[in-house]
């Protein structure tokens, strides 16, 4: 006869938290943060305070007897008035490493925004509860990695058998900052989010600051990343300096020197990995702003054009070609007196001949299969030898 499991309550802390460098607690459960909360009381606009607190690489980690476990949660589902539905996060179970099972919430907290008109509405749910069931009985290491687009608060973690807090892995930490591609737009699954492809052939643990639309070289993000202990450190910069328009070549140059300064305060010796852009070809030699195509919308597609023109590059607009070459130009100026810093050319990633292959669904970001081939070939070609992370990926 099946009997009801004699269930474990278990608070959800810090200490059983990755990728986090934040906890607050609310009247409904913990909230995770990718910022600290210094930083987040800098943020100038709601999109970086929405990305921030939606928990890409952000997992539970514990070690555990148990052959089922419950977490609590309220799930916040955004909604874009006149886009097509978003597909519900998906929470993923890995235990000792490997996938054990998938699960997701249809309900939730309710977010609608408008694009057009700026605005936002919010509409308050339930909470939902997730199980994961048929776990072997012997001890092992459960992570359960959290949607990485779909702000979560954790309310109750449940099994049955004791929870504890796992040993240190040994593995190093990789700190990394990036645009919604880092963050993982497009991506099917947390686990299947570029970083975390990278990480998991790299042997490492991830941190994982990529902010959809917020990769803007923002004096808060370096401090956090400053203060955050890592082993290995990169930044993938270039996107949303164009497609947000948000400064001239005369501003970017001084402010990526002042970014790297700021990690350099903080981990002088670290391996620093800067990534130009990947290809996207509505940006190439077109600068920003970037806009919804009101077409696609129309016809019930979500697609983005590039807005500027061409011909105001000559006055300092940016372009991705023009921030590869000064990306380029700058670590190779940095590098005489750096050793540590590296350069690597975002096209080695995904270039014109994947983007023929592997089209950008909607003009900007990368499908499923195209963020696994990007993280596949960061990982040979930072983690592998000869590489600016090799033999440094595992303790």
């Amino acid at each position: 006869m099946n009997t009801a499991p004699d269930w474990i309550t278990t608070p959800v802390t810090a200490g059983l938290l990755r990728g986090a460098l934040d906890l607050e607690h609310t009247e409904r459960g913990v909230l995770p943060h990718r910022l600290p909360a210094r930083a987040r009381q800098q943020i100038p606009d709601a999109q970086l305070a929405m990305a921030q607190s939606q928990p890409s690489g952000v997992r539970l980690v514990f070690r555990t007897r148990a052959t089922a476990v419950e977490l609590d949660v309220v799930a916040t589902k955004r909604v874009y008035a006149g886009a097509p539905s978003r597909p519900d996060g998906v929470y993923e179970l890995l235990v000792d490493g490997r996938l054990a099972g998938r699960a997701s919430v249809s309900d939730g907290d309710t977010l609608t925004v408008d694009m057009a008109s700026g605005t936002a509405q919010t509409r308050t749910g339930p909470v939902e509860t997730l199980r994961f069931t048929g776990l072997s009985r012997e001890e092992k290491d459960v992570e359960i990695w959290l949607p990485h687009d779909e702000t979560t608060r954790l309310v109750s973690l449940r099994t049955d058998a004791p929870v504890h807090t796992p040993p240190p892995s040994g593995r190093k930490v990789w700190l990394h900052h990036g645009s919604s591609i880092s963050h993982g737009s497009d991506a099917a699954t947390p686990t299947g989010t570029w970083p975390a492809v990278a990480a998991a052939s790299g042997g490492v643990e991830l941190i994982n600051l990529g902010f959809g639309g917020s990769a803007l070289l923002d004096p808060f993000t370096a401090r956090a990343m400053r203060d955050t202990p890592a082993d290995l450190i990169s930044l993938k910069i270039g996107i949303n300096l164009v497609n947000t328009d948000a400064m001239r070549l005369r501003a970017s140059g001084p402010a990526l020197h002042g970014f790297l300064d700021t990690l350099r305060d903080g981990h002088p010796t670290a391996p620093l990995l800067v990534v130009s852009p990947i290809h996207c070809p509505i940006h190439e030699n077109t600068p920003g702003p970037c806009a919804l195509d009101l077409r696609a919308m129309a016809e019930g597609r979500l697609r983005f054009v590039a807005t500027g023109d061409p011909a105001q590059t000559a006055a300092g607009k940016l372009t991705l070609a023009v921030i590869r070459d000064e990306l380029a130009r700058i670590i190779r100026q940095r590098a005489a007196t750096d050793p540590n810093l590296h350069h690597l050319d975002g096209l080695a990633l995904y270039g014109e001949a994947d983007h023929a292959e592997l089209p950008l669904p909607d003009a900007l970001h990368p499908d499923p299969a195209a963020h696994r081939r990007i993280g596949e070939r960061f990982a040979r070609l930072a983690f592998a030898a000869g590489g600016p992370f090799a033999a440094r990926g595992a303790g």
